[in-house]
């Protein structure tokens, strides 16, 4: 196994949070606080496709006495599957991956656009609704198109809209453009980062990849998966389990974190401070936070 030398960080570590710079609901210095309030002492937030938070995230970790370790959750598509990619610790001004995030950010808007029209033939919803529930540097999405739907009160909250109106079998869903998960590990390795994969085995439509995929991953540079994940199932994470020993990966843990927009709170699950040593050990593109 490797040996990661010591960093002068403090857990507990979640490495998966979300402000409304993504679909988040709070401010990356709200999200900050409300994961010391948890009792977290290093986060990572993970905004979708974008790293705009990242300076008032390390700001307000600074301010108490938390490390910050700047990351991003980047969109892939394997198949049928929809595959996020956690990246660590990489170069934010890497030309390739800054290519790749605008070309899926710039989709995004697209498709949330022609969900909203389709929407708008059968519901009271138009595209000023949606963009009523983002900030300016967000990266608009489904979740938003949720919020805007449960502001017109159509809706109770955004898990009603997911099981609902947004569900693909209701007949609004509109696919997006997104890189396969071996150009999103490669973007992000050759950034100088970590990838991650996220939530790798959760239930239904999205279940865990073929092995045989996932080894492909690993030789392309894969770093490890988030394992402690609350969607993810009992028989998933013992097979990540075994591919992690196997090939000696990370581990992590995290909450997903979404502010009103999920259940899910900070440090619900979170990540060894061994593992944490070892992402940063790993990764040559950016620098953690310390206070």
């Amino acid at each position: 196994m490797a040996v990661a030398r010591s960093h002068p960080f403090a857990g507990p570590s979640d490495l998966h949070l979300h402000s409304n710079h993504s679909d988040g609901t709070e401010t990356p210095a709200e999200v900050v606080r409300q994961a010391h309030a948890h009792g977290v002492r290093t986060i990572a937030l993970t905004d979708h496709d974008r790293t705009t938070g990242w300076q008032e995230a390390a700001q307000q970790t600074a301010a108490l006495g938390m490390t910050f370790i700047p990351g991003m959750e980047l969109s892939a598509k394997h198949e049928w599957r929809s595959v996020h990619v956690l990246g660590y610790l990489f170069d934010p001004l890497d030309d390739s991956l800054r290519a790749e995030t605008d070309r899926i950010r710039g989709d995004r808007i697209g498709r949330a656009e022609r969900i909203v029209r389709s929407i708008g033939r059968d519901y009271d919803l138009v595209w000023d609704d949606v963009v009523a529930q983002t900030t300016p540097d967000a990266t608009v999405g489904r979740p938003h198109i949720a919020d805007a739907l449960v502001a017109r009160g159509i809706v109770r909250d955004r898990t009603e809209a997911f099981d609902g109106i947004l569900h693909p079998r209701e007949g609004y869903y509109e696919p997006h453009y997104a890189p396969d998960p071996l150009t999103a590990v490669r973007l992000i390795t050759d950034a100088g980062g970590v990838a991650i994969i996220a939530h790798p085995v959760t239930a239904g439509r999205d279940r865990m990849m073929p092995v045989p995929f996932i080894e492909r991953l690993i030789a392309a540079g894969l770093g490890g998966f988030e394992i402690d994940h609350r969607e993810n199932t009992d028989a998933g994470k013992r097979a990540l389990h075994a591919l992690a020993a196997e090939h000696d990966l990370i581990v992590t843990g995290s909450s997903d974190y979404h502010g009103a927009g999920k259940p899910n709170l900070p440090g619900e699950n979170t990540t060894a401070d061994e593992m944490v040593a070892r992402l940063i050990e790993r990764a040559t593109g950016s620098t953690p936070t310390y206070a």
